[in-house]
């Protein structure tokens, strides 16, 4: 019997190919799933288009006050009233 032909060979060939496709199926979908999470766009910074911010030139400058600054802003105007 030739060894193409003996069946424990050929059991153990396709048992191989198909842990090699199913862990290149596992890899692909991980390499897609992996691009599809860096894709995301955060929906707040998509929505929030004009707003606070200031002209310096022809750049426009953002500013992002933490909660503590915005506390401590309101308690400031607060006092000052």
């Amino acid at each position: 019997m030739s060894k193409k032909n003996d069946l424990g060979r050929r059991k153990r060939q396709h048992e191989y190919d198909l842990r090699r496709e199913k862990a290149e199926k596992e890899k692909l979908e991980k390499k897609l799933q992996a691009k599809k999470n860096k894709m995301k766009v955060d929906s707040k910074d998509k929505k929030k288009k004009g707003g606070s911010g200031f002209q310096v030139g022809k750049k426009k400058l953002k500013t992002k006050m933490t909660p503590l600054a915005k506390a401590k802003a309101a308690q400031a105007m607060e006092i000052e009233k």
